[in-house]
């Protein structure tokens, strides 16, 4: 386990399969497709409970070890940003994550100030990376 309080979403194989062809059926062009898992599993967890139904202690017979984060990895997942919003379906279970508006210019622009201050090795870079990115957050460490 990389992490004692990591925790992840689940959908069953077949509530994947129903997600695809019901997400084809209501898609109009460029929807993100959210299937309602219910509450999120602590990994941790899940292994002592998987170690306890095969028949062993957990920590006695079998240690779980934690082997750390890899680069990147989250301890939880954001299936939707709260600036983003739900719309319903006809299915309550699945929903259309609304996108945040985008002026392409001014996304565009941006993008270049921020590629200009790469170039020049300027100090401002992580404030240009939080202005394009609102949810971006700085870490004062590095």
């Amino acid at each position: 386990v990389t992490h004692p309080d990591i925790i992840r979403y689940f959908m069953t194989i077949p509530e994947a399969v129903s997600l695809v062809l019901q997400a084809g059926a209501y898609a109009k062009g460029g929807e993100i497709f959210i299937l309602d898992m219910g509450e999120p599993v602590k990994i941790a967890d899940m292994a002592r409970n998987l170690i306890k139904l095969s028949g062993y202690e957990p920590d006695v017979d079998i240690k779980i070890e934690y082997t750390g984060l890899r680069p990147g990895e989250k301890l939880y997942e954001e299936l939707l940003m709260k600036e983003e919003g739900l719309q319903d379906t006809p299915n309550h279970l699945i929903h259309i994550g609304k996108p945040i508006e985008l002026d392409e210019t001014t996304f565009f622009n941006k993008l270049t100030n921020l590629k200009e201050a790469v170039y020049k090795e300027t100090s401002d870079v992580r404030l240009l990376v939080k202005d394009i990115v609102p949810t971006y957050k700085l870490n004062k460490d590095i």
